[in-house]
């Protein structure tokens, strides 16, 4: 194994050591522990995507085109190869889409009528691009969890006719409810539980609307959360990608879900409790929804920005790296502007493909199989760069051997452990721990697998192709320091999340993003000089996908 890493660990050891020692001495215990530097120019890419110059990096926006001059100029400077005939962008076409004049949600239902708020009783729009959008007295069928998955061999459509109807669905998926391991993946939810394929799936059995029953735990987040995150302008690709799409998708709230249950003789409780249970059977309540709303739209055009490292050997196979270099831009305020930075998310994940990048371009051989360092864009509007990339890849997908997402790097010191976000999902585990071994570290899984954040990041893109990603950080279990600390973090971090004030501090602490980088590195220079194909455990959802490709790999 590598020098650095031996070097690494045994700096670690010492400084246990002399903490231990300390104990019985008397001495101060040694406030940090020495990391070897992975770059020097690291800190720089830093400093600069998050500095006020940039203004907060929102796609199409001055900020936006800045940072693509950025990264392509340090691509230029470190020799990768262009993904995009002779170019390092891939357009991705963007579209903001604003909804206006929503009717109230009318329920009709033996004769009588049941009117509900925008907004304060459900939420409601479209991913079509078109001028009107509309309900009209759309029957409406409870499919429970409106899961079809073979491999857990459960089909909540099967039997029942939703075409042109309002599928009625729930959040997450039958595993959370049980806390069974053995239905799906136990508490830890599956792509089957998140919303966006609750939508796939009800456009793809034909039906005209679907709407969510929310609710707090399940889907990890209150009201408030679906409320702002659904008013205002939406963001979607600027194109038709073939798949099917509803006239209308939506949220209502519990209590509203338990009106209408109530009106036709059940009670909502008992109906989601046996939704979670294998002999379900979905049905039609009786009743139809009508709604509309128009919709106005404002196209542009960003960019994912993309090179690579071409392979000696096997130069048609390809590992990924991949983070999202756009936040959420500038907010005007009564007091000014509001700059949201994003130094932590993500300018110390565009820093570090960019530095990885740059150690392996400078090694002494080429890797055999070639490496891709993509910053995608528009990871904040909804994962649009990726989910572009992936329907339009650059370089074929049943030879993307796999990728490592870089989202958010930890800036407050190394760990012993590191946190896989999704964990039991994929053999890329393998990789993560042993060279997590090698740094004396430990691998565990994030602590609340049920909130699905596997599912919020760029890399599940590439994973609905079938190609396993990683989605890994520093932990909690920080070194030399003590549970207090810990929870310092956290609340530091969860209070500058997505705020103004995730900008560069005092509480930064350089060696904890050097010592992820390093372990980065060396999982993808494994995977590019090794006939490995690591594939998504037995029973991922992801595992078909990839088995469907492996014979296209000769």
């Amino acid at each position: 194994m590598s020098k650095h890493f031996r070097v690494a660990g045994r700096l670690i050891m010492v400084a246990v050591v002399m903490a231990s020692a300390c104990l019985f001495s008397g001495c101060e215990a040694p406030e940090r522990v020495e990391i070897p530097t992975f770059s020097e120019n690291y800190r720089d890419h830093v400093e600069t995507l998050a500095s006020d110059e940039f203004e907060g990096r929102a796609p199409a926006t001055p900020g936006g085109e800045k940072t693509k001059e950025y990264i392509i100029g340090e691509y230029e400077r470190i020799g990768l190869t262009p993904a995009v005939d002779g170019s390092y962008l891939q357009p991705v076409p963007l579209v903001e889409i604003t909804g206006y004049d929503f009717s109230d949600l009318v329920i009709s239902h033996n004769g009588e009528e049941l009117a509900y708020d925008y907004i304060n009783d459900m939420v409601i729009g479209t991913t079509k691009l078109q001028d009107y959008s509309q309900l009209d007295a759309s029957e409406l069928v409870f499919v429970g969890y409106g899961v079809n998955a073979p491999e857990y061999d459960w089909n909540d459509y099967e039997g029942v006719d939703v075409e042109g109807k309002t599928v009625v669905v729930m959040i997450n998926d039958p595993g959370f409810a049980l806390r069974d391991e053995e239905i799906f993946n136990g508490r830890a939810m599956t792509y089957y539980g998140r919303w966006t394929y609750k939508f796939e799936e009800a456009a793809r059995q034909g039906a005209s609307g679907a709407l969510i029953i929310h609710q707090t735990e399940p889907a990890s987040y209150g009201w408030d959360v679906v409320r702002n995150s659904w008013s205002g302008t939406q963001y979607g690709i600027g194109e038709d990608s073939g798949e099917p799409k509803l006239e209308a998708e939506g949220w209502i709230q519990k209590e509203v879900a338990r009106e209408l249950f109530a009106r036709i003789g059940k009670d909502l409780d008992e109906e989601l409790a046996s939704a979670a249970l294998p002999d379900f059977q979905a049905y039609s309540m009786d009743m139809y929804a009508s709604a509309d709303f128009y919709n106005e739209f404002e196209h542009s055009e960003c960019h994912n920005v993309i090179g690579y490292i071409e392979g000696s050997t096997y130069p048609d196979e390809t590992i990924f790296y991949m983070a999202h270099w756009d936040h959420l831009g500038m907010v005007e305020t009564d007091d000014g502007v509001d700059i949201y930075n994003g130094a932590v998310d993500n300018a110390t994940g565009v820093g570090a493909i960019i530095s990885i990048a740059e150690r392996m371009m400078a090694g002494e051989e080429s890797p055999e199989r070639s490496v891709v360092f993509a910053a995608v864009t528009a990871e904040e509007s909804g994962l649009l760069g990726s989910t572009y990339y992936a329907e339009n890849p650059l370089f074929p997908v049943e030879k993307t051997v796999g990728g490592i997402n870089v989202d958010a790097l930890n800036v407050y010191g190394p760990t012993w452990d590191v946190e896989v976000v999704g964990y039991g999902n994929s053999e890329m585990e393998e990789y993560l721990r042993m060279y997590a071994e090698e740094q004396d570290r430990y691998v565990v899984p994030e602590p609340t697998p049920e909130a699905g954040y596997f599912y919020r990041s760029d890399h599940i893109s590439l994973a609905r192709q079938g190609i396993p990603m990683i989605y890994a950080q520093g932990g909690s279990d920080y070194i030399n320091r003590d549970e207090e600390y810990a929870e310092m973090v956290a609340e530091d971090m969860a209070a500058r999340y997505h705020a103004p004030t995730d900008v560069i501090h005092d509480l930064w602490v350089w060696d904890g993003m050097h010592q992820d980088m390093w372990l980065f590195y060396f999982m993808g220079k494994h995977l590019a000089n090794t006939r490995d194909w690591p594939n998504w455990y037995e029973g991922n959802e992801f595992r078909q996908l990839r088995d469907e490709t492996a014979h296209m790999r000769e």
